[in-house]
């Protein structure tokens, strides 16, 4: 059944703060196979002008993917989240996440489109600090796959 498009621009509460941790990004760094030194040496990070060590750029999905189970568990959005493969992950960043950030994300339905019978699912994440400055708008394609025929 194709999604409803009446949630095309519906907008979820922000999450509560997520505290960046230096020890999350240098874990983060190492398991994605980075070894850029400003992951996880403050003195490398702030020869680069950082004033703490600053996080891969893909280490906002974890908080961004998190913030969109709002969307994906909403019951009368109706996704039936067991058919549901990722598609597409992009990042826009205003800033690098930086160790003792406390992000907030608010997600919003940017599209829903149907074809050959797939849902897909465009959220963008938009991530604050405690200042309210936004740090990074993430956007995430979710593809929910057609049930098979019997």
């Amino acid at each position: 059944m194709a999604l409803d498009q009446s949630f095309v621009g519906r907008t979820y509460p922000p999450t509560a703060p997520y505290e960046v941790g230096r020890e999350k990004i240098r874990e983060f760094a190492e398991a994605v196979g980075d070894t850029n030194p400003a992951y996880s040496d403050p003195d490398a990070a702030k020869e680069l002008g950082h004033c703490d060590v600053i996080a891969p750029p893909t280490f906002a999905f974890t908080i961004t993917f998190k913030a969109a189970e709002q969307v994906v568990q909403d019951p009368q959005l109706g996704l039936d989240y067991s058919r549901v493969v990722h598609g597409d992950q992009k990042f826009a960043y205003a800033r690098p996440v930086r160790a003792g950030d406390r992000l907030s994300v608010t997600s919003t339905i940017e599209s829903i489109k149907s074809l050959a019978g797939n849902d897909i699912l465009d959220i963008r994440g938009e991530v604050h600090d405690e200042s309210g400055e936004l740090v990074v708008t993430a956007w995430t394609k979710l593809v929910a796959r057609a049930a098979e025929e019997a």
